[in-house]
């Protein structure tokens, strides 16, 4: 805050407040504190936020701003405050006044909220005219992100603009000390949206086992019983997904944890106004169906966080599953008619509603992990709740930016000066639903955010589609980011660092400077630049992306490469592979014909879990490793050989491989093998890591990539750096894996533009 004002007297000054302040009840909030403290003026919001005028004596008007804010709303995120003086004025009072028109948008939107205690108070009283209303809101809730087309952030510019207020809402929505004062999608039962069918049908419906698609504030759920076997298989069936576990919805932290166990941070995830869904432990006892996460020891759960939700979720009285509303890699569906074709083969009905939505969003996907002392979250997909809250930008970007991130758990990025705003996740960019997906939310970003770029930023990979819409921009400069730098910079820039910084970067694919699939790196660099100090060692990848879905294969590349030889079919995987089959891979494995290299961290996963016959071929990206992760045993059961080459800083993990073949072997339990492997690999790692900051003189450690998402393998990584007095930086606010990429892109675009003097 910057000011220069007489020492004693009458004071006038206008304050330019920026940050979250708009949709959120600042206005309201500085009328009654300007009331309270004798202020008169007035407060508008215009395109960059809330603009305050306000006279009184020097001592009063200094307690205002201060107040302004030390107490702002609960869902307001003050930035900045700029105070200029003025000179005094005659006339009393304090008004709120109009939005005008013009000027460049920059008022950050806030997220969806979830259902504030008030509200819910009211739809749960019987003598409350919004009694069951699956609409109520006000200031401290609901819609934001969802529903709003541009800013200023006002109701003829969200999808409310077709619902015109009744009397009574509408003197609650003009009066400054109601807290539904300039509620953008305040509504009740006589003049807002309405359900399609009466709640007690679909819930009767729900308990006799159907399917239901619900029409959500992001887009479609289906919805089912969690402890009805029958529902759950005929859902996952319907929906064409194999094992990918499901997420739940219970009414309650009380009915939370009778499935998983909780830790107070995870209560604290559950609770807070984002409602993510959160992942734990599941219970031995949980009454959930075993169709609902079938080879996973966590749960995901998540709280109702809109009416409807707590609506149903009473009248139906037991935990719902509630998956997105797609057949599996589709976009989530978010218009009627969309849904109504797309869902018609897996719902039995559908309950929709007529306030339209804007911006499709997922649910977003957060847990709890232990780094050192402190439990930390850590984001496995950031959309509702959190977009389109930005980040701040280490190095301001000279020009406007586009950053369209990787391919799959795609987002983007747009940017301006040192504000970053991460889109909503996208998902995996391999069909035409997910690019229009795709565009369509960076045309919405740049209209909410007043973004043009003149640069867009991609990833390496030629074949990526996002990669070739950046391409096929006009009038762009173009800058390609190598993936696993993107990850560096990424978790760098959201700690507000630049570097240098030593990177262990662990992930299932990128492309490699060196033309081959990287996912195994050290790196040590900033945001500017970085050199690959190190990798694992690397292996054939026999069949190319034919080994991404087929695990064996890499049990099979990696047994050769142990071995130095053709290795004989393993009885764990005899059921499962033909012996021809093998051979053949094996073939490849040695010649190098559709065999690229590869370092990847995720394909070492693949064959370790391949190894021990948990899986050999996979339904979706991670399952192999995840289900490993899962198999891990409690307690020390010592490691294997994982030696590095401290010259290179090439870690081999051929010894690994063959311990574990004679593990395996000799009748081993699974939990012991899959735990011995996670903590040798997390202690070479770790010591990987500690020869690259002696020798860069660099104490920073940064753990990215998807691979550690893999909360065993972090964690004792992380034990392992923080015991030898290392600073571990691992990514907070953004997921570790593809969905922060383009965030990171944007970061090392903005240095090597600044770097230039661009």
């Amino acid at each position: 805050m910057t000011a220069t004002a007489p020492a004693a007297g009458r004071r006038r000054v206008r304050a330019r407040v920026e940050g979250t302040v708009q949709g959120v009840g600042f206005r309201p909030f500085v009328y009654r504190l300007a009331t309270e403290l004798g202020v008169s003026g007035h407060v508008f919001n215009d395109a960059r936020g809330v603009v305050v005028e306000a006279e009184a004596d020097a001592a009063a008007v200094e307690q205002f701003l201060e107040r302004v804010r030390a107490e702002a709303p609960p869902l307001a995120s003050v930035e900045r405050v700029t105070v200029g003086e003025l000179p005094c004025s005659p006339g009393g009072g304090f008004e709120i006044r109009a939005s005008p028109a013009g000027g460049e948008p920059n008022a950050p939107v806030s997220p969806d909220t979830a259902t504030c205690d008030d509200c819910l108070a009211e739809l749960l009283d019987p003598a409350d005219r919004r009694h069951r209303y699956p609409f109520i809101n006000c200031t401290n809730c609901g819609p934001r992100f969802t529903i709003v087309r541009g800013v200023p952030y006002d109701r003829p510019l969200t999808t409310m603009a077709g619902f015109e207020m009744c009397p009574a809402c509408r003197a609650e929505y003009e009066d400054p000390l109601n807290r539904r004062f300039h509620a953008q999608p305040n509504a009740c039962p006589d003049c807002g949206p309405r359900l399609s069918v009466p709640l007690e049908t679909v819930a009767d419906a729900l308990r006799a086992g159907a399917v239901a698609a619900v029409k959500g504030i992001g887009g479609f759920h289906l919805a089912c019983l969690a402890d009805d076997e029958a529902a759950v298989a005929r859902l996952r069936s319907r929906k064409h997904r194999e094992d990918k576990p499901f997420a739940l919805m219970v009414k309650s932290v009380e009915a939370a944890r009778e499935l998983a166990e909780l830790a107070p941070e995870d209560e604290r995830l559950l609770v807070g106004r984002a409602r993510p869904i959160v992942l734990a432990p599941r219970r031995p006892d949980a009454r959930v169906a075993r169709a609902v996460a079938p080879a996973s020891t966590e749960l995901g759960l998540m709280l109702p966080y809109s009416p409807l939700h707590h609506l149903l979720l009473a009248d139906v009285g037991a935990p719902l599953v509630m998956t997105s509303g797609n057949v599996s890699d589709e976009p989530i569906a978010y218009r009627d008619e969309d849904a109504l074709e797309r869902l018609a083969g897996i719902a039995d009905l559908f309950l929709l509603h007529d306030r339209p939505i804007e911006t499709r969003t997922d649910d977003s996907v957060v847990r709890a992990v232990q780094i050192g002392s402190v439990r930390r979250p850590q984001f496995l997909r950031r959309s509702r709740g959190y977009v389109p809250a930005g980040e701040t930008l280490p190095v301001s970007a000279p020009c406007h930016l586009l950053a369209c991130g990787a391919e799959l758990k795609n987002t983007f990025c747009v940017a301006k000066d040192e504000r970053a705003w991460v889109g909503h996740h996208v998902g995996d960019l391999k069909n035409y639903e997910t690019l229009r997906s795709f565009s369509e939310g960076i045309e919405h970003f740049k209209r909410l955010f007043a973004v043009e770029p003149r640069v867009a930023v991609h990833d390496l990979h030629p074949d990526y589609l996002s990669t070739g819409y950046a391409r096929e921009l006009e009038g762009v400069r173009l800058i390609g980011v190598q993936h696993h730098h993107a990850h560096l910079a990424a978790c760098l820039a959201e700690h507000g660092e630049r570097g240098p910084a030593v990177g262990a970067i662990y992930d299932g694919t990128g492309y490699g400077l060196d033309g081959t699939v990287w996912g195994g790196e050290l790196l040590l660099g900033g945001l500017a630049g970085f050199k690959r100090a190190g990798h694992l060692l690397p292996v054939r990848m026999p069949g190319g992306e034919a080994a991404v879905r087929q695990p064996w294969r890499m049990a099979c590349a990696w047994l050769t490469a142990a071995l130095g030889r053709e290795p004989a079919l393993p009885a764990a995987l005899e059921p499962f592979v033909p012996s021809d089959a093998w051979r053949a891979v094996a073939g490849l494995a040695r010649s190098g014909v559709a065999s690229p290299w590869t370092t990847s961290a995720g394909r070492l996963f693949d064959a370790v879990a391949a190894l021990c016959g948990i899986r050999a071929e996979v339904s979706y990206e991670g399952q192999a490793a995840i289900e490993l992760e899962a198999q891990c045993a409690m307690g020390g059961h010592g490691i294997y050989p994982l030696p590095l080459d401290a010259r290179r800083l090439v870690l081999d993990p051929r010894p690994t491989i063959r311990a574990i073949a004679r593990d395996v072997g000799a009748g081993v339990s699974v939990g012991v093998v899959a735990a011995r492997f996670h903590d040798s690999l997390a202690r070479a790692t770790a010591g990987a890591c500690e020869l690259a900051a002696f020798r860069s003189g660099t104490r920073a450690v940064v753990l990215s990539g998807g691979v550690f998402q893999n909360r065993r393998l972090l964690e004792r990584t992380a034990e392992c750096l923080t015991a030898a007095r290392l600073r571990v930086l691992m990514p907070e606010r953004l997921p570790p894996g593809d969905g922060g990429i383009a965030y990171g892109q944007a970061a090392v675009a903005a240095a090597r533009l600044a770097a230039e003097g661009a």
